[in-house]
């Protein structure tokens, strides 16, 4: 029997995307892998039932999730999701493991493996398997948008019978690729945009954008393409040095994080102080806390009726279309090399890919940066 691969609805509050797009539902089941999705389940990312052709539907997740063999899931999977799984399946998606302590203690409990999308290395050959970069570009494209709709100036230069009105200046805290994405999208509209990381590696990155990179003397390159943690010292440089152009900026797009921890603080409440009256923080890293220590998550708020900052959280899921496509793409490009001719799919263990990962396995938390905890 080929591998019953199975998409519930997506039930965390706000979630608008899915695991699987109609694009890769007919890639899949060219595979041989029996594809089922929960009826309805797609309808938030604007995908009908009927357009899935290959995959049949299922009324309610209890009967889905009953053989299911595989289960593509965006979200963690809940404890009530979970005691539905049948032992020894195999789930793949976000699993915030940092947060999930209960959900991984259950999937061990159960004998469910466990492959994580945060966990993908970021390897040459695992970039299209790289969810939370195609995730993170479309968070920095969304994170200007909010800003120009927040800020009260335009981005763009422009003559009028009035006088000209001068660009709006941007800096991008945070040169992943969501602050990539945010530089590009800000050029776009015509702003002037500075950006900074604690990476020197991506000074070439910013400037090839055509976008000015703030040097404060403090590098910090890290393992796995992310930063390091700073000294007390390198923060106080740091904090130094961008305070000056965080004062002169009328938008703060800010995106430092790192996965499975807390954003790191970078805007503190004095910097938000010196700031132009009506500028605008969009704090991209707000899932995590976000790197000002005034953010809210989740809120907009108005700091001495001067200066607005926005803690959007869960921002690729405001473009559910091209979100799930992206993922579904993530996760296709994941498994499929693992599905046999007969439409099995065997996972290999040994891969470099797989083995970084894969969360939890025969019954133990098996990733090294969680089975100790």
């Amino acid at each position: 029997m080929p591998t019953r691969l199975v998409v519930p609805n997506e039930i965390a509050p706000g979630e608008r995307r899915i695991a699987l797009s109609p694009e890769v539902a007919k890639k899949l089941s060219a595979t041989g892998v029996s594809i089922s999705m929960q009826q309805g389940a797609a309808l938030s990312s604007y995908f009908k039932d009927e357009d899935f052709s290959d995959v049949e539907t299922v009324a309610d997740a209890e009967a889905l999730y009953k053989d299911a063999d595989v289960i593509f899931k965006v979200t963690p999977p809940t404890l009530d999701e979970l005691k539905q799984m049948k032992d020894g399946c195999t789930v793949v998606g976000f699993m915030i493991p940092s947060k999930n302590a209960e959900m991984m203690q259950l999937m061990c409990d159960k004998k469910i493996t466990s492959l994580a999308m945060e966990l993908v290395p970021r390897i040459t050959r695992a970039q299209s398997m790289d969810a939370l970069s195609s995730q993170a570009s479309i968070a920095g494209y969304m994170g200007v948008l909010m800003a120009a709709q927040l800020a009260p100036v335009f981005f763009p230069m422009l003559t009028t019978a009035a006088g000209t009105i001068r660009p709006a200046k941007v800096l991008v805290i945070g040169v992943g690729v969501a602050g990539l994405q945010a530089i590009a999208t800000a050029k776009r509209l015509g702003a002037i945009v500075e950006a900074y990381d604690v990476r020197s590696a991506t000074r070439e990155q910013v400037e090839s954008l055509g976008a000015k990179f703030v040097d404060t003397g403090v590098s910090a390159d890290g393992e796995g393409g992310y930063a390091r943690e700073l000294t007390d010292d390198e923060k106080q440089q740091q904090q130094d040095v961008l305070a000056k152009h965080i004062a002169m900026s009328d938008v703060i797009i800010s995106t430092a994080a790192i996965p499975g921890r807390p954003s790191p603080k970078i805007i503190n409440e004095a910097m938000v102080e010196d700031m132009k009256t009506g500028a605008v923080i969009v704090d991209l890293a707000s899932e995590g806390g976000g790197n000002c220590v005034l953010t809210q998550p989740g809120e907009t708020i108005e700091y001495k009726g001067r200066v607005t900052i926005h803690g959007p959280l869960n921002v690729a899921g405001e473009l559910p279309i091209n979100a799930s496509g992206m993922y579904a793409k993530n996760l296709f490009n994941l498994v499929s090399p693992f599905i046999t001719e007969d439409g099995n799919l065997e996972l290999n263990f040994e891969d470099d890919v797989i083995a970084g990962c894969v969360l939890t396995r025969d019954g133990a938390i098996v990733h090294a940066q969680y089975k100790d905890k």
